[in-house]
């Protein structure tokens, strides 16, 4: 069994992707992250930095981070 990686771990991989958080975009515990280059590519997440991470969470910041990575691979 593996353990859990926190919000603020999600919140770090997205900083290192280039992603920013939409300050006026979430509400209460959720925070809305957007890629400057690729604004369809965002992740809404919630939970507090020190709360564990859910596997959907997870797989929304890897889909996002390789879409971006996709995106800028391969500019249109």
């Amino acid at each position: 069994m593996r353990v859990p990686r926190k919000i603020r771990q999600l919140k770090s991989d997205l900083r290192k992707a280039g992603f920013v958080e939409r300050t006026e975009r979430g509400k209460g515990s959720h925070a809305v992250w957007e890629h400057p280059m690729d604004p369809s590519a965002f992740v809404t997440l919630s939970g507090k930095d020190g709360a564990d991470a859910q596997a959907y969470q997870e797989k929304q910041v890897r889909v996002a981070i390789s879409q971006v990575q996709r995106a800028v691979e391969m500019p249109e």
